[in-house]
């Protein structure tokens, strides 16, 4: 066993279980914006099973990302939710059609929702309030 990666998956797993929501917000979107760029490889080199892997594990960061939404958020919530389920349809049809052109396009839109959540996410709290959960079920300071 290699104790340099037993010691990385440690520091990897604290920094999740230490995290502000926030920041677990941000570090999903990272992995999705990982296997989006993957899926689109593989499509390019005509490697379905790589894509289909990769876009598979897009597609449940997406849903875990459904799953966080928190409905009293109004509005914005409802945005998001339309904005996931819109990447899931395109992702599905990008690797029906083996378009690695369309998993890209819902790359750089999701990789501006990642810059707004991470623009929050470096915010200091507010002094006397609860931190804006944008639609992030328990995403309060």
């Amino acid at each position: 066993m290699n104790p340099y990666r037993s010691a990385s998956q440690a520091y990897a797993q604290d920094s999740v279980l230490t995290a502000a929501p926030e920041k677990l917000v941000v570090m999903l979107y990272d992995g999705l914006a990982r296997f989006l760029a993957r899926g689109a490889a593989a499509l390019r080199a005509e490697d379905a099973a790589a894509a289909g892997a990769a876009l598979n594990r897009a597609g449940a960061i997406l849903d875990e990302l459904l799953a966080t939404l928190d409905p009293a958020a109004g509005e914005i919530t409802e945005r998001l939710a339309e904005i996931y389920m819109f990447s899931k349809r395109e992702l599905l049809a990008g690797q029906l059609k083996r378009d690695p052109a369309r998993i890209e396009r819902v790359a750089k839109l999701l990789a501006e929702l990642r810059d707004a959540w991470a623009t929050i996410a470096a915010a200091p709290p507010p002094a006397s309030a609860g931190r804006p959960t944008l639609g992030a079920a328990g995403a309060h300071a």
